[in-house]
């Protein structure tokens, strides 16, 4: 975030919000102090302007790219449409298998599934009657053993049919994800690295394959903007990913040994109980599928 006296707001009435100037400078201001914060100003102008980069992925690639993330997902299973893998607190629903907590459960994980069933009932898709009453109740097993024992039940089936119904309304709900993504990473990081960032998110976007780097791995490990979301205080998500990245081209294969770096921290710094090691092979063979056209 900005630290400069811009935002700090030392600066008599003038007051600035990412960078925008509101009030015209008091007298007291210094020409230096003043000419320092339009060089601030005109930075996160041209910050705004590049982040507006077309992210241009219409109802046909929508749909590819869904395709490949509930391939890399569940191997584009039906059944494991509704999952809850061993190791985890959570449910993964959804082709993008998107994490869903039972009530009152509390982890380091973006939950994305309420936010999901936020966006269908948005387009009017009719709930089963016992989301219907609460779509933010939470998962209804508390349990991965629970789960299992109930995955045929009238629930799971349910649930089930709905998912598969809204396959596309799903793939919209991640390109919708995408486009608000880099909104939220840039609000989050210094001018300087906001640019870079902005730049090589670009780069990615005007590729098919960067769009399906993109789309998966914020599906994958998320925007990487929430302190929780943190190792020994490093992250693993977009954010990091882009930092990672070296500005090689082509921009998806700079990409992708990024994100494999990233991920290989994220193993190395994770607590020792949690074991993450085992899912690291497969991390990187999903994030190594970045490379291809």
């Amino acid at each position: 975030m900005l630290t400069s006296d811009c935002e700090k707001g030392d600066m008599g009435d003038h007051r600035m919000t990412r960078g925008f100037f509101i009030d015209i400078f008091p007298p007291a201001v210094t020409l230096q102090r003043a000419f320092m914060c339009v060089l601030v100003t005109l930075t996160w102008v041209s910050v705004e302007a590049e982040a507006r980069c077309s992210v241009s992925i219409d109802s046909g690639e929508a749909r590819v790219l869904a395709a490949k993330v509930w391939r890399n997902e569940s191997g584009g299973d039906f059944d494991k449409i509704l999952w809850w893998n061993p190791g985890e607190a959570f449910a993964s629903a959804g082709i993008g298998h998107f994490i869903w907590y039972p009530p009152g459960a509390q982890g380091p994980f973006h939950e994305s599934f309420p936010e999901v069933l936020a966006f269908l009932s948005s387009r009017s898709v009719p709930m089963p009657g016992w989301l219907e009453k609460d779509i933010t109740r939470g998962c209804p097993w508390s349990t991965r053993e629970e789960f299992l024992d109930q995955r045929n039940g009238p629930e799971a089936t349910e649930l089930r049919r709905l998912l598969i119904d809204t396959i596309a309304l799903q793939a919209e709900f991640m390109v919708a994800r995408l486009e608000s993504a880099l909104d939220k990473i840039i609000a989050v990081v210094s001018v300087d690295e906001a640019g870079v960032i902005v730049s090589r998110f670009c780069a990615l976007a005007a590729t098919p394959a960067g769009r399906y780097a993109l789309v998966d791995y914020v599906n994958f490990k998320g925007e990487g903007t929430k302190p929780e979301e943190r190792y020994a205080g490093q992250g693993w998500g977009l954010a990091q990913a882009l930092e990672e990245m070296h500005g090689g081209l082509p921009a998806n294969v700079d990409f992708a040994e990024a994100a494999a770096r990233v991920l290989e921290r994220r193993v190395r710094n994770a607590p020792a109980g949690r074991r993450e090691q085992r899912w690291l092979r497969g991390w990187l063979h999903r994030v190594d599928s970045y490379r291809r056209d």
